[in-house]
């Protein structure tokens, strides 16, 4: 199994979704995070000022997948989440030995 983390704009989410949502991959979790990558923030004119916003709200998704449909999921946030910007995000995979479901106590390894 892996764990597959994408940080992503947050314009991006839906796009995101339906795009794995139609290479058939339903649950996930999704979380607000703020951080900054190459572009080191941002500057704003705001009254006539400049703001420096050294941190960027991002969305992170993840999601735990088999081996064999990772290349998928991994293709379908690619798709969702492409914009040809700076900033449009990072994907993350880390394998994963052991799933257990809290209510039944199934236990699934790959």
């Amino acid at each position: 199994m892996q764990l597959i983390k994408a940080i992503i704009k947050p314009e991006r989410l839906d796009a995101v979704k339906a795009a794995l949502e139609e290479a058939g991959f339903f649950g996930m979790t999704i979380t607000e995070v703020q951080g900054r990558g190459e572009q080191k923030g941002i500057s704003l004119q705001y009254r006539g000022g400049t703001i420096e916003i050294d941190l960027i709200s991002k969305v992170e998704i993840e999601l735990v997948v088999s081996d064999k449909t990772a290349d998928a999921v991994i293709e379908a946030i690619k798709k969702g989440a492409y914009t040809g910007k700076i900033g449009d995000g990072r994907i993350f995979i880390m394998p994963v030995s052991k799933s257990i479901k809290i209510r039944t106590n199934e236990e699934i390894t790959e």
